[in-house]
């Protein structure tokens, strides 16, 4: 219920909400109070305002502050950042795993764009004709976003493959060693960055990040003494955040190398920490580096996740079993109903089912053409699935190669529908290693890559997933406390980037909250949504029970609805609570 008034003492009051603060403490009822976009009061409020919800019965949290997304180029054309404002994430911080797009020369602009297509599966077409490029510098870049409105706020980070290629151009993608004088250049560009309000610097030394050519990231083989230089920049300006993400292939002299950069820079430093089928345990080492990292006083952390990372399967998507058969990329490209009217016929699904069984495709598809890992999610996703409701363990059932299924589950619903394979998280098919993981005091939860991976991954939504799966409906093992989930998503996500005027609901606080259903809180199965330019895919998911999000103090959705409103900002660096708002009656 909704009650408007003429006089008032405040701007919004939320009454009667079961409050879960950010805090960490059990849910309490009680009111929030909120005045020029700031938490005013909670608890028990007197006085009324201009707007007052009756929001009895519902969860009312503080927004979510989700560290990992790739909205580098979607800000710059949309003012909606979903699907991450779909699932109370009121802010997002871009420019991860060292790519984004500034600073950037007008000779490289192609060179940015492919590298972004192949790191993050963002298709150039779209990239090119969204980008308005009118910058050069990061502190332009900044600018140019700065200039525009949004749903939730934005931070951004200096990317390591822009700035390198900026300094360096062909030696950067050559992968050559930077000289002295390349490291001074890239230490005053990352410290104009922070200055100007980069929240921080990112990297990426993971082979698995290249550009659409196939082409390595350009700071995959990056130096010491290169990444140092960097640090050291933001050292002497006192501001920012580091973030790594690495394959840590020599795990030692990696771990060592960015131990010696946090303890030179003493700035947090955080890295992205998940299981790999490839080593299942390898994990547990770095979860003790952590722990010792932070015994000798460095503070470096594990960007987590409470799910498996897993690639979307489908005739629909980027990738599925069948994309390296030489029959079916003679139509993939074809108009999804073409393509399907082609995948029924007889003896072209036979063909492509030949090709495949003999092994007609190229080696790097193997990665996750396992069937014993492949999964029909549901239309309520399940991201716990036991092992013998796998593509493989069904198809025994039911007297079929493993092939055979995959190709027909994937025909449903006019070729729309998809499979799941979890390639990281899920190497024993149990969540357990992501709990231990999450309970860690050196981790944070991240890697929801919200506006990258567009055409297979959707992970966009680890915020939902963590109150419905974790706080309620998981059957294979312990659950958390809504007050311990909350308090990850909120105060703990945003004190890892500095961001310390939010993420608790308490007097002075950015007014930035949640009002939800947490009964009725549901998440849905990744769809295939062609609005972007050219009809190109991304893959969202949305989720009923959001009853209101709220960013500085203004509703921006109403049962799951965008308002129409964008008090969301740009955020300039490191963030924390004054006195000039607080009000107290």
């Amino acid at each position: 219920m909704e009650v408007l008034v003429n006089e008032h003492q405040w701007d919004l009051v939320l009454r009667g909400g079961n409050i879960v603060d950010g805090t960490g403490v059990p849910p309490y009822v009680g009111d929030v109070a909120i005045c020029d976009g700031v938490i005013a009061q909670v608890g028990e409020v007197y006085g009324v305002a201009k707007r007052e919800l009756d929001v009895t019965g519902y969860l009312v949290t503080p927004g979510f502050v989700d560290i990992h997304t790739h909205y580098d180029g979607q800000v710059l054309w949309d003012q909606c950042l979903a699907p991450s404002s779909w699932h109370g994430v009121t802010t997002a911080v871009m420019g991860n795993c060292g790519v984004g797009f500034a600073p950037c020369k007008p000779e490289d602009h192609k060179r940015l764009i492919k590298l972004m297509e192949g790191v993050e599966d963002i298709p150039g077409v779209v990239l090119d004709e969204g980008l308005p490029w009118n910058w050069k510098s990061f502190p332009e870049y900044l600018d140019a976003v700065d200039m525009r409105n949004y749903d939730i706020d934005i931070a951004a980070q200096l990317p390591h493959g822009a700035l390198r290629l900026y300094v360096m151009g062909d030696r950067a993608e050559r992968l050559e060693k930077a000289t002295p004088d390349d490291i001074e250049t890239m230490a005053k560009i990352a410290a104009e960055a922070v200055e100007a309000g980069a929240v921080g610097f990112s990297t990426s030394r993971t082979i698995n990040h290249r550009t659409s050519d196939g082409n390595p990231t350009p700071s995959l083989k990056a130096s010491e003494d290169e990444l140092s230089g960097i640090a050291m920049a933001l050292k002497e300006k006192n501001k920012g955040v580091l973030q790594f993400v690495s394959d840590f292939d020599d795990p030692k002299q990696e771990m060592a190398m960015l131990q010696n950069v946090a303890r030179e820079s003493g700035r947090p430093l955080s890295v992205s920490l998940a299981q790999s089928d490839i080593n299942p345990d390898g994990w547990r080492n770095l979860l003790s580096w952590l722990s010792v990292s932070n015994d000798e006083g460095l503070e470096v952390r594990g960007q987590v996740a409470g799910r498996p990372v897993g690639i979307m399967l489908g005739f629909d998507v980027t990738l599925n079993p069948f994309v390296g058969c030489p029959t079916y990329r003679s139509f993939a490209n074809l108009p999804l109903a073409e393509k399907v009217s082609r995948l029924r016929q007889a003896e072209t699904r036979s063909q492509i089912l030949e090709e495949f069984e003999a092994g007609d495709f190229p080696e790097g598809l193997r990665i996750f053409i396992n069937f014993n890992r492949m999964f029909i999610l549901g239309e309520q996703p399940d991201y716990e699935q036991e092992i013998d409701q796998s593509i493989g363990a069904r198809a025994v059932r039911q007297g079929l190669r493993a092939s055979e299924l995959a190709f027909y589950e994937m025909l449903k619903h006019d070729g729309h529908a998809m499979l799941y394979f979890p390639f990281l998280n899920y190497a024993q098919g149990s969540l357990e290693p992501s709990l231990e993981m999450m309970q860690h005091k050196n981790t944070v939860l991240g890697l929801g890559d919200g506006g990258a991976h567009l055409g297979s991954i959707c992970d966009a939504s680890f915020t939902t997933h963590m109150l419905t799966f974790w706080t309620r409906d998981r059957t294979r093992g312990a659950k958390l406390p809504i007050e311990k989930a909350v308090k990850w998503h909120s105060h703990d996500t945003a004190a890892a980037v500095g961001l310390l005027d939010r993420g608790l609901l308490q007097s002075g606080y950015k007014a930035d909250i949640n009002v939800i259903d947490y009964h009725g809180l549901t998440l849905h199965a990744p769809q295939m949504v062609r609005d972007l330019p050219h009809k190109s895919g991304r893959l969202m998911q949305q989720a009923d029970g959001y009853k209101y999000a709220i960013v500085s103090g203004i509703v921006t959705y109403e049962d799951g609805e965008w308002t129409g409103a964008t008090p969301g900002k740009l955020v300039r660096g490191a963030q924390s609570v004054t006195n000039e708002h607080r009000r107290v009656a």
